[in-house]
């Protein structure tokens, strides 16, 4: 990435090659929720973003309380289908430096097993992060989906990449980037939030519950959610995250 000053205010110019179509419809469609502040896009083709330049600021209270609050707002704009791309964006997108299918379903379970959880431990098994008998675990755990998954929720529209990382504290609230956006079921925004930390996390979530109350027992459902980032990173950079990943699936057995 660099930056450029153009005439009317600096902008950041990133390369990403094949991500960048699916990068640039998931921020305008997060952004047409006019939910929660989202980086603007200037410009893109095949290979690059231009993205308007966000001022950090410190994280503060109140910040994290209405990022809690546009977060719950985002997510109830909701979204076609499990599975669904952003208008105008690929089926075969990208989450980090991981391919991401957006296939669709209409039971959550199900698509969130053989479309979030299960192609990555095949690609993990391929690559020698997973054995054979770790792989079973998995297996195992989304047969239990169905049963713990918690009541029937509609497809949320979620960022799905919501790591700290790509949460800019700004004056008086957030701005998101670099989102994997598509429809999914909304816990799994808040699970990937409390597996790589957030600046005064308990307050998003209580502003959050306050404005869409959250379904009993979600914090028991964490675990199963934070299996998707979880093994997109043992896909990524290996055995150093296959231990947390097994620890989650066997929670849920």
């Amino acid at each position: 990435m660099a930056e450029a000053e153009l005439a009317d205010g600096w902008v950041v110019v990133k390369h990403a090659p094949g991500s960048a179509v699916a990068e640039a419809a998931g921020l305008r469609w997060l952004a047409s929720a006019d939910a929660v502040s989202v980086v603007g896009v200037r410009g893109f083709d095949e290979e690059w973003l231009v993205l308007d330049r966000i001022a950090p600021s410190p994280a503060t209270v109140a910040a994290a309380r209405s990022f809690g609050l546009g977060l719950a707002r985002l997510h109830s704009a909701g979204a076609p289908a499990f599975g669904s791309p952003p208008p105008g964006g690929p089926v075969e997108a990208w989450i980090g430096l991981a391919p991401m299918s957006n296939v669709t379903g209409a039971e959550w379970p199900r698509w969130y097993a053989e479309q979030r959880v299960l192609p990555y431990v095949r690609q993990a098994v391929d690559s020698g992060a997973l054995d054979a008998a770790e792989a079973r675990v998995f297996g195992r755990a989304c047969s239990r989906f169905p049963s713990v998954a918690g009541p029937a929720e509609p497809p949320a529209r979620l960022h799905g990449d919501l790591w700290n990382g790509n949460v800019l504290w700004t004056s008086g609230s957030v701005c998101l980037i670099d989102p994997a956006a598509h429809g999914g079921h909304r816990e799994t925004d808040l699970a990937m939030l409390h597996l790589f930390g957030c600046p005064h996390l308990a307050e998003v979530i209580a502003a959050y519950d306050e404005a869409t109350p959250l379904a009993a027992g979600w914090r028991s459902r964490v675990p199963m959610h934070q299996l998707f980032p979880l093994l997109v990173h043992t896909v990524l950079f290996g055995r150093s995250y296959a231990a947390q990943a097994l620890a989650a699936a066997r929670e849920l057995l």
